[in-house]
């Protein structure tokens, strides 16, 4: 079967979980902990993604994000294309200067840098 960009996916687990108490900041570090073991990366905090091959692939680490979900705060999983991934704009600051660059993310996990300014 032919990979494309449009069979190439990426799942993106986004959370936001309580960590006042001892526990559950322990709560908090074991699904961190939980989700990088399968294959996820920091993206920013508290965003990770994983490249997955296809969407039967994708389907097997959504399964298991969701089998830990943790009892309180709140988590979202969003599946997106390469295509689509691929087309995401990373500024670091408030304001571009005229020869900053802006990044993009490539599938291949490589940053490349876009010298057009806005």
């Amino acid at each position: 079967m032919r990979l494309n960009e449009y069979r190439i996916l990426w799942v993106l687990v986004f959370f936001d979980l309580p960590t006042e108490t001892i526990k559950e900041r322990k709560i908090y570090t074991k699904f961190r902990k939980s989700i990088m073991g399968d294959g996820f990366s920091m993206f920013q905090f508290s965003i990770y993604v994983r490249h997955c091959a296809s969407r039967e692939n994708a389907d097997v680490h959504v399964k298991r994000v969701k089998s830990i979900l943790p009892e309180k705060g709140h988590v979202g999983i969003l599946t997106i294309t390469d295509k689509q991934f691929g087309m995401m704009e990373i500024f670091y600051g408030k304001k571009l200067k005229e020869h900053d660059p802006i990044v993009r993310i490539s599938s291949k996990n490589k940053l490349k840098a876009n010298h057009n300014t806005l």
